[in-house]
């Protein structure tokens, strides 16, 4: 074990309890697993609606032609493919993530569909990217996967221009009344997908669990607030299942 390993913290992967550098590993073996499904099982999953918040959060994001927009852990690129057609030919979209597999998705779609998204391999926490660079810096269900969504979202302010806006669509805390029903859909219903789909139930179970432990709408909000956005608000999306955050820099 190193010195570093040593003075690290234990996290949460899931539910359970974890050393941070451990949950880096987990994680990465998650997605490095459901890469070649990823897409099939986020339309079985949200019934297609996945879509529809994406497009939702491209629309209330202001972005248009000629600007830069940076997509954070983007897996099979949905939005950058979004996002390129708003930005056109004078524009730039940069489709990044940590995994490996997922990344090799979202840049093979990127070819496929003609379009010209540079793809990075990077971390979040620590982005290879200069200050004040970006007019808009988006991540979609990839903020519960980091191990300090504290320092991910103070680099997202970092590169992002004065008047830049951050968004972050995430899954979040749904309407109580909806609550039990949610919950048997997860930890039930997801995993068995998981299983049939993707010849993985474990890490679905890991997904239902991750998203139990990532900070509500007011929490994250909050979190924004923190690492220099201003002006946050979010839009609840299916009655919570999903919320939209936005925030500027000022």
């Amino acid at each position: 074990m190193t010195t570093e390993q040593k003075s690290e913290q234990n996290t949460h992967f899931g539910f359970k309890t974890v050393a941070e550098h451990e949950k880096v590993k987990k994680v990465g073996e998650v997605f490095h697993s459901v890469a070649s499904k990823y897409d099939l099982m986020n339309d079985v999953m949200s019934a297609g609606m996945h879509r529809g918040w994406k497009r939702f959060a491209v629309e209330i994001s202001g972005v248009k032609a000629g600007d830069k927009v940076l997509d954070i852990a983007g897996g099979s690129g949905d939005l950058s493919k979004l996002f390129a057609k708003k930005v056109g030919a004078e524009g730039q979209v940069i489709l990044t993530d940590i995994n490996a597999s997922m990344l090799a998705v979202g840049r093979d779609r990127m070819i496929d569909a003609g379009l010209n998204v540079p793809a990075a391999q990077c971390d979040a926490e620590k982005l290879p990217f200069p200050d004040n660079h970006f007019d808009c810096v988006i991540v979609a269900f990839g903020l519960r996967n980091m191990t300090h969504k504290d320092k991910a979202l103070a680099e997202m302010q970092r590169v992002l221009k004065i008047g830049g806006r951050l968004l972050v669509l995430e899954f979040s805390k749904v309407w109580q009344p909806l609550s039990k029903v949610y919950d048997a859909y997860s930890f039930k219903l997801l995993p068995l997908m998981g299983k049939i789909l993707a010849k993985d139930a474990e890490s679905y179970q890991y997904l239902a669990e991750s998203i139990r432990m990532h900070p509500d709408q007011e929490t994250l909000k909050q979190m924004m607030v923190d690492a220099g956005l201003r002006k946050v608000d979010y839009y609840n999306l299916s009655a919570g299942v999903v919320a939209l955050h936005k925030g500027y820099k000022l």
